[in-house]
């Protein structure tokens, strides 16, 4: 047999065992959660590749960031003028920029009032709560009361929750999680945030 044969039947066996796979696939009836978690850069770059892929095919898309708040960012830019994505940004700004417990509970309480009715509108295929495991991870929201409210979601309605340090009860709850590893990083080479690359 020649090479060119033994790959031609390699890859049908290779596909006969896919079309298996996905023969056995079930629609949950409900929208997903996933959860981009992890030390390295891309969480919230990963999920408004999702928003493209959503409004590719005319979905309904919301956005509530929970840290970033007048911050100008390039994917805000770019959703601002192509449209049909509901942007809140409530955020204060990084954490150890505000330095006051009480503010950054009182942001975090009202993004999450906010997503929390888009998530249970039925208006939207798809939210993002970028930065929303920070809020997490320094207690501004408890996660008993995220969960809850992903439970009572319109199950139309899939949720992309971005941050370091995800809360095990979340991804055990999720459909998907993806953790970005950091190998290397421009900061730690004394490189700035690069337009268009970082922001």
């Amino acid at each position: 047999m020649s090479d060119a044969e033994s790959h031609k039947q390699k890859m049908q066996e290779v596909q006969a065992r896919q079309r298996a796979k996905v023969s056995e696939l079930r629609d949950p009836g409900r929208g997903l959660v996933l959860v981009h978690t992890g030390k390295g850069k891309g969480k919230s770059s990963a999920a408004f590749g999702v928003v493209i892929r959503a409004l590719g095919w005319k979905q309904n898309v919301g956005v509530v960031q929970f840290i970033k708040g007048k911050w100008i960012t390039g994917e805000r830019r770019f959703f601002e003028e192509v449209g049909g994505v509901t942007w809140h940004s409530m955020g204060e700004g990084f954490t150890w920029d505000t330095q006051d417990r009480d503010r950054d509970i009182a942001a975090a309480t009202a993004a999450f009032a906010k997503a929390r009715e888009m998530m249970e509108s039925g208006a939207f295929d798809l939210v993002v709560l970028d930065e929303i495991n920070i809020a997490l991870r320094y207690e501004y929201l408890s996660v008993e009361t995220v969960l809850e409210a992903l439970k009572a979601r319109s199950e139309r309605t899939a949720v992309i929750l971005t941050g370091r340090d995800a809360k095990p009860e979340l991804c055990e709850y999720a459909d998907l999680v993806t953790e970005m590893e950091q190998v290397k990083h421009p900061f730690q080479a004394g490189i700035k945030a690069q337009r268009g690359v970082d922001f």
